[in-house]
C-alpha cells in the first residue's frame, strides 16, 4: 500500500446539516476558519431550505473537534440542531471553501 493510500484511509468525512439561524450571519465563514485551524478540507454551503451544509475531511479527531465547535453554542447566529454523519473521506477537496 502506498503512503498516500494509507493516509487517505485514515481520514474521515463529516457531513453536517446545521439548522437554525445560520444564514446571513457569517456562519459559513466562521466554520471555514474553524476548519482551517484544524487543517481540514471541505466546504460550507447555504442550502435552499435555510440550513448550512458542511462537508469536512481529515483525521477523525480533528473532524470530531469541528463538530464539537459547530455545536458549542459559541457560533455566529443560532444553531438549533445538527444532523451529522461520518463516512470515509473521498479526497475531493484540496482546501476548505465557502459556497
Amino acid at each position: 500500500m502506498a503512503i498516500d493510500d494509507e493516509v487517505q484511509q485514515n481520514r474521515t468525512r463529516l457531513l453536517a446539516i446545521v439548522s437554525g439561524q445560520v444564514q446571513g450571519v457569517g456562519f459559513r465563514y466562521w466554520a471555514r476558519e474553524q476548519a482551517e485551524q484544524l487543517y481540514l478540507h471541505g466546504a460550507a454551503m447555504n442550502q435552499p431550505d435555510g440550513t448550512v451544509k458542511i462537508v469536512a475531511e481529515g483525521p477523525k479527531a480533528a473532524v470530531e473537534d469541528l463538530l464539537a465547535r459547530l455545536d458549542s453554542g459559541n457560533t455566529p447566529g443560532q444553531v438549533r440542531s445538527i444532523d451529522a454523519t461520518y463516512s470515509r473521506a473521498t479526497g475531493e477537496f484540496t482546501r476548505f471553501g465557502v459556497g
